[in-house]
């Protein structure tokens, strides 16, 4: 069998994915291109690959053993486009650093500011939760509140970020008493969204009830509570810097988050991502203050 990676690479990805539509989704070709090149390979294998069932494709046998090498392929193939990228010396280029929407909304103020410094690289700013694959090079840098259990990925601890409760300053804030939490109005996350910082923190005071408001991104709740749509949970680092928002109290002690710079071992000594590393390392120290709700 004489097989292209490109073929190969539409195998891996419609077992790994299960539909044709899904598979041509994320190769970025067409649901009959995935078809056709499936077709081929099992002619030219001289075996039937998958199982066609009434809502998706499952490996046959002769098709899970094809898989094993094909996994290795890939593997070999993402060693070399990392290693490659090392390759050159010079800080240019584009790097692809992504974070939750909260942490992106802080990196963007800055933005302007990293790029005046860092004038040769291109930035690409996905604000996103979704755990993204260093190894497949989905992005470059990460920042998380939690470090995956990978033995390929290296991560360095930006600092602990803050959270306090905050309103519109027209609410009557003094009403937020232990006696009267329960009985205004609240904004927080959806049911999805439960393990977000001080969620679990408000359920427990509200005695197992849910929030009046519920949202599933950090910026959503921060707008709804400066159109004054009620009291919320929020980082410090966002609620503090909105004059349309009033910060009640200090920050709460049990609720926190550690956030992670996080990279593949591979790429750490890319000149262009060692020094929005650095970068982004030295804005957090900067920042310490703000993150801890001390500004």
């Amino acid at each position: 069998m004489n097989s292209s990676w490109d073929d190969l690479r539409i195998f891996l990805t419609l077992a790994r994915d299960g539909t044709l539509t899904t598979a041509a989704k994320s190769l970025g070709v067409s649901h009959p291109t995935v078809a056709r090149r499936v077709r081929a390979l099992e002619q030219r294998t001289g075996a039937r690959l998958f199982d066609r069932l009434s809502d998706r494709f499952v490996p046959t046998s002769a098709g899970e053993k094809l898989l094993g090498d094909v996994k290795s392929m890939e593997q070999a193939a993402l060693s070399i486009d990392r290693h490659s990228a090392t390759l050159g010396d010079t800080v240019s280029g584009v790097v692809r650093l992504s974070a939750g929407e909260e942490i992106s909304a802080l990196l963007a103020r800055h933005l302007p500011g990293l790029r005046a410094r860092l004038s040769q690289i291109e930035f690409e700013l996905s604000a996103t939760h979704t755990a993204l694959n260093l190894s497949r090079r989905e992005a470059d840098l990460l920042i998380r509140d939690q470090v995956p259990d990978l033995a390929d990925i290296v991560a360095r601890k930006l600092g602990r970020t803050a959270y306090a409760i905050y309103a519109h300053p027209s609410l009557a804030v003094a009403r937020l008493t232990p006696a009267s939490f329960k009985t205004v109005s609240w904004i927080g996350f959806d049911d999805d969204h439960t393990r977000m910082p001080g969620q679990r923190w408000l359920q427990e005071r509200l005695d197992g009830g849910r929030p009046a408001i519920r949202c599933n991104n950090w910026l959503v709740v921060r707008e709804t509570a400066r159109a004054g749509g009620g009291f919320a949970v929020l980082p410090c680092y966002l609620g503090d810097a909105d004059d349309r928002l009033q910060r009640i109290g200090g920050p709460i002690a049990e609720v926190f988050a550690d956030q992670w710079l996080l990279v593949h071992r591979d790429l750490r000594a890319l000149p262009r991502v060692r020094a929005v590393m650095d970068a982004v390392i030295e804005l957090f120290q900067r920042e310490r203050a703000l993150l801890a709700g001390r500004a």
